[in-house]
């Protein structure tokens, strides 16, 4: 990968504090090594909204993910139907909506967001809904895109554009430069619209999104008859709120670190989440998850699923599509040992008894070991 592309992927807000904290925060969870327990034959696949998914995991939405290497969205929908799980496509996506769900079927979810024009973003709805999604993941947590110094540097922008001042960078990595020419320079393919034989967005990146609120996701709720997510929530009563609005789940997640520089870790605000929506109320959670090990900790904290973004875009940089089937064998292999490591033979069951701190599992009640 090219630098640039590069520290797009990488990169985060402010000074990447937040970023560097989700990793530490997931490292430092501690599991119960378990003995004695039949682990010859371990479950991995997991029922989740409406769904039974081989794994306990998918791929998260991102932007511009052909950047990383080209064809990347090609890759991560076929990783999706080999592995059968979600992988989610962002409305900045270098593919379309009707593309993606061509591509991986029932396995594609759509992320929303939600520009200047309120109308524009319930026609990515309806084009969803047309195109045969089950599930819409709204993001709630960019209301305007973060300061990220290492795009700033760089002089990025969406829709991507190959600058003088990138030239020794894209030189450098002659591969990468040759299939993007082949391929196509991306483009946010979901915000293009036809003008004059061009293209361009029907809002950029870096546009106000904080227009939209809790009327909105009323109306959103009328209009989807899907399963509807929200993504970015980090405030146990905003869980709650949504979740008494309607909504199918919660994800929760502080966008990698990628908005607010001051947040706290992800993984520390999943407890209390699960905690304040109650023990049957489905959350996905996301930000620094890294390991199959990652996986399980977020599992044994309140999750019910895990969804991944930066290791399949590093994975897919590194090689393509073989690197991105090669992250889900080895994630699969480490969530397999990892279960075999703490006693749980089948990942559905794994709760906060697999916790080794006292005090995280004593929020279990009564019953925990």
């Amino acid at each position: 990968m090219p630098r640039i592309t590069f520290d797009l992927v990488d990169g985060a807000a402010g000074n990447e504090t937040s970023n560097h904290l989700n990793c530490d925060g997931l490292e430092r969870v501690r599991l119960m090594p378990r003995v004695l327990v039949d682990i010859s034959e371990r479950t991995l696949g997991k029922p989740f909204l409406g769904h039974s998914w081989n794994l306990p995991f998918g791929i998260a939405p991102m932007g511009m993910c052909n950047l990383a290497w080209p064809g990347t969205d090609k890759a991560l929908a076929a990783a999706a139907v080999h592995y059968g799980m979600p992988v989610c496509l962002s409305t900045f996506g270098s593919s379309t909506i009707e593309e993606t769900r061509e591509r991986a079927g029932d396995n594609a979810w759509f992320q929303l967001y939600v520009g200047p024009s309120v109308e524009g973003a319930l026609e990515l709805v309806a084009r969803a809904e047309k195109a045969g999604y089950q599930h819409l993941v709204l993001t709630v947590d960019v209301p305007v895109v973060s300061a990220r110094i290492r795009e700033r540097r760089h002089g990025l922008e969406v829709p991507f554009r190959m600058q003088p001042r990138n030239f020794v960078d894209f030189a450098l990595h002659p591969s990468w430069v040759f299939q993007t020419l082949i391929e196509g320079v991306p483009k946010p393919a979901n915000v293009m619209l036809p003008d004059t034989g061009k293209a361009k967005t029907t809002f950029t990146r870096n546009e106000l999104r904080g227009h939209i609120d809790w009327d909105f996701l009323d109306r959103l709720r009328d209009q989807w008859q899907g399963k509807l997510i929200l993504k970015g929530v980090m405030s146990p009563a905003d869980a709650v709120r949504i979740r008494d609005a309607g909504a199918d789940a919660v994800y929760v997640s502080n966008h990698g670190g990628r908005q607010l520089d001051a947040a706290p870790p992800a993984i520390d605000l999943l407890p209390t989440i699960r905690d304040a929506v109650g023990s049957d109320y489905p959350l996905i959670f996301d930000s620094g998850v890294r390991s199959g090990e990652g996986i399980v900790k977020s599992l044994a904290l309140g999750a019910d699923f895990v969804l991944l973004g930066r290791a399949f875009l590093y994975a897919a940089g590194a090689a393509g599509e073989r690197g991105v089937f090669r992250l889900v064998d080895l994630l699969s292999e480490q969530v397999a040992l990892t279960l075999a490591q703490i006693g749980c033979p089948d990942v559905g069951k794994v709760d906060r008894n697999a916790l080794a701190v006292a005090e995280a599992r004593d929020r279990s009640g009564p019953g925990s070991d």
